[in-house]
């Protein structure tokens, strides 16, 4: 079976990613002075991230002196708004209705069953 371009990146890429969205923009040893902290990397293997980033459109990238300097395509915003996307497709089978039904808490979900009024919230524990 073909493999399809997910718009969300994989969990390394995505630690790249978080951490050029807290610099806005920066280098190699920037990047992973942050990635570090989560876990920890090597120099070459953050730089062939965030290269491969590059070749995906999530980054570009300028010469500065003998470093490149990263910067984000996409925002955070972006990348959550097509996460739950991806999410609601995959596990929700695209009903948008079924995931605020999942996240809901049983009591609130019995209560709007009853016809009961009042405000949506959703259980903490699930976000």
């Amino acid at each position: 079976m073909p493999r399809t371009a997910r718009d969300v990146p994989p969990p390394l890429e995505l630690l790249c990613l978080n951490a050029l969205w807290i610099l806005g923009e920066g280098n190699v040893r920037e990047v992973q002075e942050i990635v570090v902290r989560k876990r920890p990397l090597a120099y070459t293997t953050v730089m062939t991230v965030l290269d491969r980033l590059v070749r995906k459109g999530k980054l570009s990238r300028r010469k500065s002196g003998r470093a490149f300097v990263y910067t984000p395509e996409t925002s955070r915003e972006a990348m959550r708004r097509a996460a739950v996307r991806e999410l609601v497709e995959m596990l929700f089978d695209g009903s948008e209705a079924s995931l605020v039904e999942f996240l809901e808490p049983p009591e609130r979900a019995s209560a709007v069953a009853a016809g009961a009024e009042g405000e949506t919230t959703l259980d903490p524990v699930l976000l």
